[in-house]
């Protein structure tokens, strides 16, 4: 018996692959998208789709967090109240469960790490970073304003040409106290 080895093709440049129009088949549908179809797959493309939605837990909230991100570390994230979501708390995630690595055990997807954050801790972070620091700004720039409003008022009074400036009422507002939100799961 003779041991044979596969004859394999070497191909030129010009072997290339023809189209079915050569062969002389129809293309029988439109394959190009249209304006509309471009515009879902752009949408599609912003929202995640590998990373499985954590089940609400009583008096948490939950979210994904990286372990790529040398500014946002894990550690970082326990030292603030997080807690990592252990596999066998939530049923059905359980091969989810990290099985090397520093994270053992809890639920993880590539470099994705499950956690929950105490709800009360979640309302304050929440209001400091989308309410309080906002308004520290908006109050800055509301004082900012004023001051150079007044500045410019006395200028105007000693040069008698200009007239007293105003405020934008987008600028007011600035300086309106509002009720905080409830930042709702």
């Amino acid at each position: 018996m003779l041991n044979r080895k596969p004859v394999r093709r070497v191909r030129s440049a010009s072997d290339s692959r023809e189209g079915r129009e050569v062969h002389g088949r129809r293309i029988t549908q439109n394959r190009e998208l249209n304006d509309s179809e471009r515009v879902e797959l752009l949408r599609k493309s912003y929202f995640q789709t590998h990373l499985p939605d954590i089940p609400p837990i009583p008096g948490y909230h939950v979210c994904w967090l990286t372990t790529q991100n040398p500014r946002d570390p894990i550690h970082g994230r326990l030292r603030l109240g997080y807690e990592l979501i252990q596999a066998h708390e939530i049923p059905g995630f359980e091969h989810l469960g990290m099985k090397t690595g520093d994270y053992v055990g809890c639920i993880g997807v590539n470099e994705m790490i499950a956690a929950k954050l105490p709800r009360n801790l979640y309302e304050a972070f929440m209001r400091e970073v989308h309410f309080d620091a906002p308004a520290r700004e908006a109050e800055q720039i509301y004082t900012a304003a004023l001051e150079t409003g007044e500045q410019a008022a006395q200028a105007a009074k000693r040069g008698g040409r200009m007239k007293t400036p105003l405020i934008e009422p987008g600028t007011q507002e600035l300086g309106q106290a509002r009720e905080p939100p409830t930042f709702e799961p």
